[in-house]
């Protein structure tokens, strides 16, 4: 096992915290590992073998697997790429079809019963249920092309058949016994809440597209399932929009996610009390569909463990270890430590990636977290425009619980949850080691922190760094907050400032024309300090202005979705004007490119004045 740790490009040991560490192993056979650390001693054979994956090494030589990362386009960021297939063969709706469902082929216990009402459910992984079609004038206001086209292998012609129509607003022809909606449990807010489960999500089935890659299609928004609580099972406008373009923008900055095929609205009223303080109104209903090679999350563990359903946990174990992460043999001893590596590892790289760009999801509950470290369930998430580790965008978020600065700790937590999960699984030795695995969380949060904000200032990718480096990403924050900078344009017009301007310091009245948030920087005592550290620390590195320059603008996006440009497509879309999220989402696909549209909407200038009363809830 630890051989096979040692050998990723970007895997710091899981050991890190303990002093006088030796690993012993070598890579692709099976092995004995003896592991001492000063108080531990364990003798562990473990037969471990590596199993070849489809693997994609950017620039940084950094490795992910194409099984949990899906598509992505950027080479050059410190991100994962996987390249389109540009040999696929599109094809019509006609003959588009669902694979096997090798879900149910896994012998998931499925609830019994039959009728679709709100309960408990006992003993089940999973529920049959039929979707509820949207009836009042269902129109497809967006899709993603990229979706469409390099995940489900579809024509886009595709978007004009009204078959298709039906199909993502829930009018289907699939069997019932095809159509799921997952039972899981979770802790919101620190707290175990019991049964939870798709309330209003429902999935339709896998299809494995040509490119050998399964994904799992769920319809958000689709109605009542019987872990709808007290709900209605349907979505409105607003929370469907964001959905939609965060988790396509996402993927467009390199960060692993889920991903959105379509939005359908509809004029089907919903009754929503949208910050909880007893001001109801009506809203319109929609649907979103979602993708992801797994929809499992750690509370889908968690509930099998606390109501002490072994068995059933320990198939859910070997079903994801199997098909997620096959490079690990489910039935060696000492597998199911690799598998909590990996997920220690992997949710400790996306909270950094969360940090390098501000986003703040807003609900780090164990029922939103993904088995598979990607970002999912977007509700009232938002990306911080005044640096702020105290940014909040969820208004029912009271303490600040799931705040900027303290996501990294949130993922411990929620970690530690699965580890305790998986405990039924494990030998004593094996909760000692897992402990321990979960110990090196921290140094692999900082090691992928530090790696991400030294790309975003133009440095080249290196595993150690040193107090200097520290200083140089640590004093610049604390002047952005100290100055209440702009996060995004900080960074972004630092990557397009020549040094030869920068040098100029303070800035003239011409550059703050031209910069609107740098030039907030250089009111702060210690911003030419940090100044004459960063250019120290270019010439050391022998880092030319132009490469710098490069390097940060294809790390440093220029749009993101703020909530003001959000609040903006809602609004238009709620009104059946679609011109907007089209324009939008083909903006956000491209985020490091200069865009006369954007430009002209002022996607990359001060937020509007307006836009400092916007709030977010967890109500959608």
């Amino acid at each position: 096992m630890l051989a096979f740790l040692k050998k990723r490009p970007f895997c710091p040991t899981p050991f890190s915290t303990v002093s006088n560490c030796v690993l012993k192993g070598s890579n692709n056979v099976n092995m004995d590992v003896i592991l001492r650390c000063n108080k531990y001693l364990f003798s562990i054979l473990l037969l471990i073998t590596v199993i070849s994956q489809t693997q994609c090494i950017n620039s940084n030589n950094h490795v992910c697997a194409k099984y949990i990362y899906g598509h992505s386009n950027k080479t050059d960021n410190g991100f994962c790429v996987l390249k389109k297939n540009s040999n696929s063969k599109l094809i019509d709706w006609a003959k588009w079809k669902f694979a096997e469902h090798q879900l149910l082929k896994s012998y998931f216990p499925v609830d019994t019963e039959r009728k679709n009402f709100v309960r408990q459910v006992p003993r089940a992984v999973f529920s049959f249920v039929r979707p509820t079609p949207l009836k009042k004038n269902p129109r497809l206001s967006a899709v993603s092309a990229d979706v469409l086209r390099d995940i489900l292998d579809l024509d886009m012609d595709t978007v004009n058949d009204p078959d298709f129509l039906r199909f993502l607003h829930g009018d289907l022809t699939v069997p019932n016994e095809s159509l799921l909606a997952h039972r899981y449990g979770g802790h919101q807010f620190g707290h175990w809440s019991g049964q939870l489960g798709d309330g209003r999500a429902i999935m339709l089935g896998e299809y494995e597209n040509q490119a050998g890659e399964r994904w799992e299609l769920q319809l958000k928004g689709s109605g009542l399932t019987p872990y709808s609580r007290r709900g209605d099972g349907r979505a409105v406008v607003r929370s469907s929009v964001r959905e939609f373009l965060c988790s396509e923008a996402m993927h467009a900055l390199g960060i692993p996610t889920s991903r959105a095929g379509s939005l359908v609205v509809s004029d089907d009223p919903v009754v929503r009390d949208q910050f909880y303080d007893g001001h109801v109104k009506t809203e319109k209903a929609a649907i979103v569909l979602r993708l992801a090679p797994s929809w499992l999350r750690i509370g889908s563990l968690e509930i099998l463990a606390i109501n002490e359903e072994t068995e059933i946990l320990h198939n859910m174990v070997n079903f994801i270890i199997e098909h997620y992460f096959k490079f690990i043999n489910s039935s060696d001893k000492g597998s199911i430590l690799v598998f909590f590596q990996e997920v220690v590892r992997k949710t400790a790289e996306m909270i950094a990636m969360w940090q390098s760009v501000g986003f703040t999801h807003g609900v780090c509950n164990t029922d939103n977290f993904s088995i598979l470290s990607l970002t999912i369930d977007y509700g009232p998430f938002g990306f911080m425009e005044s640096y702020d580790p105290g940014f909040v965008p969820n208004t029912s978020d009271d303490e600040g619980l799931y705040r900027y600065e303290k996501q990294p700790d949130v993922g411990w937590f929620n970690l530690n949850k699965l580890r305790l999960a998986l405990q039924p699984l494990m030998s004593e030795e094996e909760k000692t080691i897992a402990s321990m695995l979960l110990g090196g969380y921290a140094d692999i949060y900082k090691s992928k922190y530090m790696e991400l904000f030294m790309i975003k200032l133009g440095f080249e990718n290196k595993h150690t760094y040193t107090e200097s480096d520290e200083k140089l990403v640590a004093v610049l924050l604390k002047i952005m907050q100290d100055t209440k900078a702009d996060f995004t344009m900080s960074f972004r017009e630092l990557s397009e400032i020549r040094l030869s301007e920068l040098e100029t310091f303070p800035f003239n009245a011409s550059m703050s024309q031209q910069y609107w948030a740098l030039p907030r920087l250089e009111n702060h005592e210690l911003f030419g300090e940090w100044l004459k550290l960063y250019q120290q620390k270019l010439t050391e590195s022998d880092i030319k202005d132009e490469k710098r320059r490069k390097v940060m603008m294809m790390t440093n996006p220029r749009y993101i979705l703020r909530n003001w440009i959000a609040q903006v497509v809602i609004k238009q879309t709620e009104n059946g004007n679609f011109d907007e999220i089209h324009e939008v989402l083909s903006i956000l696909r491209d985020p490091y490119k200069y865009n006369v549209i954007a430009e002209k909407k002022g996607f990359a200038g001060p937020p509007p004045e307006w836009s400092r009363l916007l709030k977010v809830s967890c109500s959608s």
